[in-house]
């Protein structure tokens, strides 16, 4: 599907795991080569709905504010800013845990 599409298999693998949205020119690809509108891949049509994409989480089972507020401004840092926050958290989990 990535050399369908133009995009190095890693982005390829990272798109399907979710954890990256692709670019509008890719998503445009992506759909051509899947037969899908872009109507269809979003969701937003009810007629056939996509197997494959979960449903959206419920109210109660969302992440708490901070945790959502930590993760945006973590996705915003550097290779060395990130490994230092994930060594503070791994500290942390062990005087909690």
């Amino acid at each position: 599907m990535a050399e369908r599409i133009g995009i190095a298999t890693e982005v390829y693998g990272r798109l399907e795991r979710g954890n990256m949205l692709p670019s509008v020119p890719t998503f445009r690809k992506l759909c051509a080569v899947l037969a899908l509108s872009a109507d269809e891949a979003l969701g937003l049509t009810t007629e056939n709905p996509i197997p494959w994409t979960p449903p959206p989480p419920s109210p109660e089972v969302s992440e708490p504010a901070e945790l959502r507020r930590l993760l945006r401004r973590a996705r915003q840092l550097d290779r060395n800013s990130l490994r230092v926050l994930s060594l503070v958290a791994a500290h942390l989990g062990q005087k909690n845990g």
